[in-house]
């Protein structure tokens, strides 16, 4: 492969990974935001819950296999988790462990679904899509538009 070549191939290798990245990111804190009613209200066009008692009521069919009592703790801890990666994945930092931990994440989230919801759930909504992208990214060197990047450069 020619230089000319070589350096597309790298512009565009570093373009996907901004893109999984950011789609990763993105989907994390929309979905956080969902919840705390940025959307807009329960019941509205586009809005999955609306607020945060909806998305624990979801989170305790998601997780059906837990007792009810677990919901509350549960949610929050999803609510954390994905606000922190959704941050570290868009910033690019600490990019390899913000991707395992995603995509632990979203297996777990996928593997609650099938088991709540039903096995169809998490293919309607590209859960395993989502954590594949994720774990890819934890192969792949920090980008020119990450945080990792800049930091080893200094």
């Amino acid at each position: 492969m020619n230089s000319k070549n070589a350096q597309f191939t790298g512009n565009v290798s570093e373009i996907v990974r901004l893109f999984a990245r950011l789609s990763l990111g993105l989907s994390f804190l929309a979905a956080v935001a969902d919840r705390f009613g940025l959307w807009g209200p329960h019941g509205a066009k586009n809005v999955s819950w609306g607020d945060f008692a909806h998305f624990v009521e979801y989170t305790g069919a998601v997780m059906s296999l837990f007792p009810g009592s677990w919901a509350v703790p549960l949610a929050w801890a999803a609510t954390v988790a994905e606000t922190l990666l959704g941050i570290l994945l868009i910033a690019g930092f600490k990019t390899r462990m913000a991707s395992v931990f995603s995509g632990l994440l979203l297996l777990l989230f996928a593997m609650g679904m099938a088991t709540g919801l039903g096995i169809k759930t998490p293919f309607d909504y590209s859960v395993f899509s989502a954590a594949a992208a994720a774990f890819l990214l934890v192969f792949c060197g920090p980008d020119r538009f990450t945080l990792d990047k800049l930091l080893n450069r200094s």
